[in-house]
């Protein structure tokens, strides 16, 4: 059973394969994508009346149980990378997006267990939570959309990817407040996509360094193509197959 929405700026798709009946599947996905459009609502930086928004600009609000477990995910990975993560990077406006959207969407999947479902598929633009399985995930070539990189085998775990295809040099060095440019994309496999998405931001912002970095976090593998399209590759990297280059 199947589920496509566009919500908080990207596609996301859902595949169910073990919940009893079309019934039972309608009011989990409606629960997924009812709360993917309240984080949109509550979190986006783009709407001025969000509690993310009102936070940034310093209005006095006592920020909800939702927005300080962000605020204090922010700070984890900002202490972690040395500042190279940063929410709120030197002349830019609070933004905790690289955040708010690994956690949202594992917060999501985490319904959908309630519900019962324990074969499931969870795809919100590319960052895939996946139970059951083993799911075969694909990581797009960082040249060529028509071109993957990578095939990667995946159960129980999550895999999210920070790259500059799609939105160009959108992930700033916030030590330096500068784009961030040795890397061309870095995915990361971790057991949840508040930590896989999370961490590959942070090790994108990091540059070559954050390969290691990221390959150092419990649980974390780490598939990367740097500037010069060398690929980055961690030892235990459970790819279905894997390319020794880029180019």
């Amino acid at each position: 059973m199947r589920r496509v929405e566009h919500v908080m700026g990207f596609p996301v798709s859902l595949r169910v394969d073990d919940l009893p009946g079309e019934e039972v599947f309608e009011r989990a996905a409606d629960a997924v994508f009812g709360w993917l459009r309240e984080v949109d609502a509550r979190f986006s930086p783009f709407r001025a009346d969000s509690e993310v928004s009102r936070y940034g600009r310093g209005e006095p609000l006592e920020p909800s149980a939702d927005l300080r477990e962000v605020l204090g995910l922010c700070e984890e990975y900002r202490a972690a990378s040395g500042g190279a993560f940063d929410a709120r990077p030197p002349g830019r406006d609070f933004d905790p997006c690289a955040v708010v959207k690994g956690w949202s969407v594992q917060r999501a999947a985490e319904l959908l267990r309630a519900a019962g479902a324990r074969r499931f598929c969870l795809n919100a633009g590319g960052d895939v939570v996946a139970a059951g399985g083993p799911w075969r995930v694909g990581v797009r070539h960082p040249d060529r959309a028509d071109r993957i990189c990578t095939v990667l085998d995946v159960a129980d775990a999550a895999v999210a990817t920070s790259a500059r295809y799609e939105r160009g040099d959108h992930i700033v060095d916030g030590r330096t407040g500068e784009p961030a440019k040795e890397l061309l994309s870095l995915t990361v496999l971790a057991p949840t996509l508040t930590e896989a998405d999370a961490v590959a931001t942070a090790a994108f912002a990091l540059g070559r360094e954050g390969v290691p970095w990221a390959a150092a976090r419990p649980g974390c593998e780490v598939f990367a193509v740097d500037a010069g399209r060398r690929v980055l590759r961690t030892p235990g990297w459970p790819a279905a197959r894997a390319e020794k280059s880029a180019a």
